[in-house]
C-alpha cells in the first residue's frame, strides 16, 4: 500500500502546541471501478494557519486529492479509508449540505479557474457575485488583496480580456469573498512567470497568517513550496498509475519531413485589443513575426504580455486586430470561421490547459474521433485504428482510448490534447504553456515528444512559455513580449 511520506512541519517553539488538524485522511484511496487507482492509499492531517503543498509526479494523485476534499469525484468512483473536513465527509454529504459547505467552507480554485469565470462578467461582478459582503470598498478590497490593481482597467474587464496570471487572482478573490476556512489551489503557477509566482507565494503566506486559513496547495514548482509552504507532503505514484514510456527521442536536424517546402505563417503589424463596450484595450502592438516551415520558435514574457493573445490571432481565435496574416505567402483571414478547410487543419492550437478543451462527458477515442470525421479520404472503419495510432504518437497505451479526460493525469490528457490536434495532420501547431502543470520529468518528455514529432511530420512549433530552459533546448529563435509588444527576437542554441 501506497502512503504519503510527509516532509517534517515546521519546527514548534517549547511553549507551543500544535492545533487540532481542520482536514484527517486517513489510508484515503481512490479509484474507479475496474479502472486505474487516483489516489493511492493517503495518510495526512492540515491544519488552519498553515500552507500545505502537495507534490509529487503527474498522476499521483494531488489534484484527486483537492477534489475529494470538496466532494467532486468523478460518478462511480471506489473510495476506501477515512475522511474528515472540520468533523464531516464530503463524498457522504447528502447534496444540499455538500453545497453549503462549498459556499461557506471550503473554497476551490482549479487549475484552469479562467473557465469557470462567467464571460459575460466584469472582474468586479465576478467577485461581487459570491461575497459575503458585496459592498463596492470589499470588493475592490479584495481584488486588491490579491494583487490586482483597483483601476477600471482591471475591475471592468471580462475575463476573456484578462491574461492568465489576471484570471487566477479573480478567481481567488472570488473565492476569498465567500471568508472559507479551507482554501485549495490547483497548481497556482501554472503559466505565471517568476515575478508573479513570487508574489503568488508571499499572498499566500499573508493568506494563511493574516486570515488564519488552511491553504492547501498541489504544485509541481519547488519554488513556490520552498517559499511558502510550513510542511510539504510528497505523493507516490500507485501501481496503475505508471504511463507508456516513449523511446529516446530522436535529435532535431533541422530536416524534418516538408521542412523548407512553403514560406510558412507570418503576421505583419498586428495591432489586437479587447473590447469592453465601445472602448478598446489594446492587447498587442505592431507584432511582426514568421516561423518557416519545420522551425521552432519561443513566445516568452511577464503574465498579461500578450503571449497567448498572439496564438489565438494565429490560430483564427481573436479575431479582434488590425495588421495582415499569411500561411505561404496567401492571406489568411482573421476568423477562423472564415478560413479555408485546408487552412483550418493546418493550424492546430494545443492549449494551455486540457482539462477545460476535452469534453468531459466523452471518451478520448470519441474525442479523437471528432476530427477524424473532417477527413472525407478515411473510412468510418479505420478510425479505430487510427485512434491507436495517434495515441501511440504521444506515448499513451491504446486502451487510454476508453478512459475520460477525469481518469487521467494531467501529463496524460495534455498527451490527449496533443493528439487531438495531430489528428489533422497539421503543418503549424500552437503551443500555450502545455507545460507549465507538469513535474520535471513530464515536462522533459512532452518537450521531447514535441521535438520528434516536429522531426518526424517537419511541422512548425510556436511555443509559448515561462520556462527558460525549454526555450534555449528545443525551439530555435526565441520573441520576447513585453506589454504587448516584441521587444526583440534572438536565435537560441538547441543544448544537445
Amino acid at each position: 500500500m501506497n502512503e504519503l511520506a510527509p516532509a517534517p512541519p515546521t519546527a514548534l517553539a517549547p511553549e507551543d502546541e500544535p492545533r487540532p488538524p481542520v482536514i484527517t485522511a486517513t489510508g484515503l484511496a481512490i479509484r474507479l471501478p475496474e479502472g486505474p487507482i487516483l489516489l493511492p492509499a493517503t495518510s495526512a492531517e492540515i491544519r488552519a494557519g498553515q500552507v500545505t503543498a502537495l507534490m509529487g509526479a503527474s498522476g499521483c494523485g494531488k489534484t484527486t486529492l483537492l477534489r475529494a476534499l470538496v466532494g467532486h469525484l468523478p460518478p462511480g468512483t471506489a473510495v476506501d479509508g477515512e475522511l474528515d473536513v472540520l468533523g464531516r465527509t464530503p463524498h457522504h454529504l447528502p447534496a444540499a449540505e455538500l453545497r453549503a459547505l462549498r459556499r461557506t467552507t471550503v473554497a476551490y480554485v482549479g487549475q484552469d479557474p479562467g473557465s469557470a469565470l462567467n464571460p459575460r462578467m466584469t472582474a468586479r461582478r465576478l467577485v461581487a457575485e459570491l461575497a459575503t459582503d458585496p459592498s463596492a470598498a470589499n470588493v475592490l478590497g479584495l481584488l486588491a488583496e490579491c494583487r490586482l490593481p483597483v483601476d477600471s482597467r482591471i475591475t471592468d474587464r471580462r475575463p476573456t480580456a484578462l491574461s492568465g496570471g489576471q484570471q487566477r487572482r479573480v478567481a481567488l478573490a472570488r473565492a476569498l469573498a465567500r471568508t472559507p476556512r479551507i482554501l485549495l489551489l490547483d497548481e497556482p503557477t501554472a503559466g505565471l512567470d517568476a515575478a508573479v509566482r513570487d508574489d503568488l507565494a508571499r499572498l499566500l503566506r499573508d493568506l494563511a497568517t493574516g486570515r488564519d486559513l488552511a491553504v492547501v496547495v498541489a504544485t509541481h514548482d519547488p519554488h513556490l513550496a520552498n517559499a511558502c509552504a510550513d510542511r510539504t507532503i510528497r505523493l507516490t505514484t500507485g501501481p496503475t498509475a505508471a504511463r507508456a514510456k516513449s523511446s529516446t527521442a530522436t535529435p532535431y536536424t533541422g530536416k524534418g519531413v516538408g521542412a523548407g517546402a512553403g514560406e510558412g505563417i507570418a503576421a505583419e503589424s498586428i495591432d489586437a485589443f479587447f473590447r469592453n463596450g465601445r472602448r478598446r484595450h489594446p492587447v498587442l502592438t505592431g507584432i511582426a513575426c514568421t516561423a518557416t516551415p519545420g522551425s521552432a520558435i519561443a513566445v516568452i514574457g511577464p503574465s498579461g504580455s500578450g503571449k497567448t493573445t498572439l496564438l489565438r490571432v494565429l490560430a483564427g481565435l481573436h479575431p479582434t486586430h488590425t495588421g495582415r496574416l499569411t500561411l505561404d505567402g496567401h492571406p489568411l483571414a482573421a476568423r477562423a470561421q472564415s478560413r479555408t478547410r485546408e487552412q483550418r487543419r493546418r493550424i492546430q492550437l494545443v492549449p494551455q490547459d486540457p482539462l477545460a478543451a476535452l469534453n468531459p462527458r466523452h471518451t478520448v477515442g470519441w474525442q479523437l474521433a471528432r476530427p477524424l470525421r473532417l477527413h472525407p479520404d478515411l473510412p468510418k472503419s479505420a478510425r479505430p485504428d487510427r485512434v491507436a495510432e495517434l495515441l501511440a504518437q504521444v506515448d499513451l497505451p491504446a486502451a487510454h482510448a476508453d478512459r475520460y479526460p477525469g481518469e487521467l493525469s494531467g501529463g496524460q490528457r495534455q498527451r490527449v490534447s496533443i493528439a487531438r490536434a495531430l489528428a489533422a495532420n497539421p503543418d503549424i501547431l500552437l503551443c500555450d504553456e502545455i507545460t507549465s502543470a507538469l513535474d520535471t520529468d513530464t515536462t522533459t518528455e512532452i518537450m521531447d515528444l514535441l521535438t520528434r514529432l516536429r522531426t518526424e511530420h517537419g511541422m512548425t512549433l510556436i511555443v509559448v512559455s515561462h520556462e527558460h530552459h525549454l526555450v534555449t533546448r528545443y525551439t530555435d529563435t526565441t520573441h520576447v513580449l513585453e506589454a504587448g509588444r516584441i521587444t526583440h527576437s534572438d536565435p537560441t542554441r538547441p543544448k544537445r
